[in-house]
């Protein structure tokens, strides 16, 4: 029997459908505090069905192989624009496969691992991507930071996974009053107006932070492992080259990688950018909020 949940991340509504006694929302706990009641009047972003009896007939061009945090995603595209991916761990285990439209508002997702874990594996990252990639052209971006929330802004730090953002966000939780983490691996990040507004969101690596919150961002400080603290602000130019890799992307399709690069540009226009150059010391986040928090 199936069973339909709504839900609204970074302020957009989605549905998911489960198809079977094995699919349902405990294997997203963390979307938990993100579900609404009924169905939203606004409209959808995307409609997601989770069936695994579901099978392509085709894989389609290959696209290629993509590590992410060694987790590996195949990506095909077949002759209609639509596209397969097969979600593997760390392991090398198959855990999903998802068949998505060309422009991501309508996806299918049949888990394949055998485990709880497995499964719970392939349909969260399944629905990371969904999401990502059907808002890409919506002033939408998924961005590799960990998020500090002071005063009332957001504060994004960003970094190559192990550099420090988290520890920098520690930082400034145990050092800098009135400070709290609203996310610690995958933010949402909206344009709206000639604003940049931040979202907690359902993903957040390692640290267990789903905070269904918002804040207007306050500045993005990418993170540099330094033997004294220093900080400087980016040049746009600079600000956007920074930016790009840290984004879900997907470069080869002409829709998600010109709706993200126009995000990013309006994100250096309306937003302060920053490196900060750094031990993991509280010097250096009090250098880096009387920087960027002034």
């Amino acid at each position: 029997m199936s069973k339909k949940i709504f839900y609204r991340v970074g302020g957009l509504a989605f549905s998911i459908a489960f198809e079977g006694d094995d699919n349902d929302e405990r294997l997203i706990p963390s979307f938990e505090r993100f579900a609404l009641d009924e169905a939203p009047d606004d409209g959808l972003l995307l409609e997601v069905v989770v069936d695994d009896n579901f099978h392509w007939q085709q894989r389609g061009h290959e696209i290629g192989q993509f590590d992410s945090g060694g987790n590996n995603y195949g990506v095909y595209r077949l002759e209609d624009g639509s596209y397969h991916f097969e979600l593997s761990d760390l392991y090398g285990v198959l855990c999903s496969e998802v068949e998505a439209s060309p422009d991501f508002r309508r996806a299918t997702v049949a888990l394949r691992g055998e485990t709880f874990a497995q499964r719970a594996f392939g349909l969260n990252n399944a629905m990371m991507l969904a999401y990502a990639f059907a808002g890409a052209d919506k002033g939408l971006l998924l961005m590799h930071a960990s998020v500090i929330r002071c005063d009332g802004r957001a504060y994004m730090m960003t970094a190559p996974s192990g550099t420090g953002k988290s520890t920098h966000t520690r930082l400034w939780y145990d050092n800098i009053p009135g400070c709290d983490l609203m996310n610690d691996d995958n933010p949402v990040v909206r344009i709206i107006g000639d604003e940049t507004i931040v979202y907690g969101s359902p993903w957040s690596g390692k640290t267990p932070c789903y905070r269904n919150i918002q804040a207007p961002a306050g500045a993005i400080v990418r993170i540099q492992q330094r033997p004294e603290n220093s900080i400087q602000k980016l040049s746009p130019v600079e600000a956007f080259t920074m930016l790009l890799p840290q984004m879900s992307n997907m470069k080869w399709d002409a829709r998600v990688y010109k709706g993200i690069c126009n995000s990013i540009a309006e994100a250096v226009r309306l937003t302060p950018i920053y490196e900060l150059g750094c031990l993991p010391d509280a010097a250096a986040a009090h250098l880096c909020h009387d920087t960027v928090a002034r």
